[in-house]
């Protein structure tokens, strides 16, 4: 059966992509910490990603990719709105045809 561990805490995360960030390499905290290098990578590749540096493979970044989402709600409600809009027009169109017209008999 697989060894499995438990993640390892966020705050040690944190300290060793700091120490990545200040010029020590992934293989040499792997030599010295538990964790791998690839796996140390990968940390760092993370929250770079999530601080919005690194672009991921089809080229969005975070504030990219929320924008975009908020783009797609806005343009559906704007959507719905135009076709409510048109049913509108469409009935107080026919609702002004039917109305006799006014006579002003004085």
């Amino acid at each position: 059966m697989p060894r499995t561990r438990p993640p390892y805490p966020a705050e040690f995360r944190e300290q060793m992509m700091e120490m990545v960030r200040a010029g020590r390499t992934p293989e040499e905290l792997a030599a010295e910490f538990e964790p791998s290098a690839e796996t140390i990578r990968q940390w760092v590749k993370k929250a770079e990603r999530g601080e919005g540096k690194v672009g991921r493979s089809d080229g969005a970044i975070v504030s990219e990719r929320e924008e975009l989402a908020r783009l797609r709600r806005e343009v559906k409600i704007l959507r719905q709105e135009k076709e409510i809009l048109k049913k509108a027009a469409a009935w107080f169109a026919r609702e002004s045809s039917s109305l006799p017209p006014n006579s002003t008999s004085s």
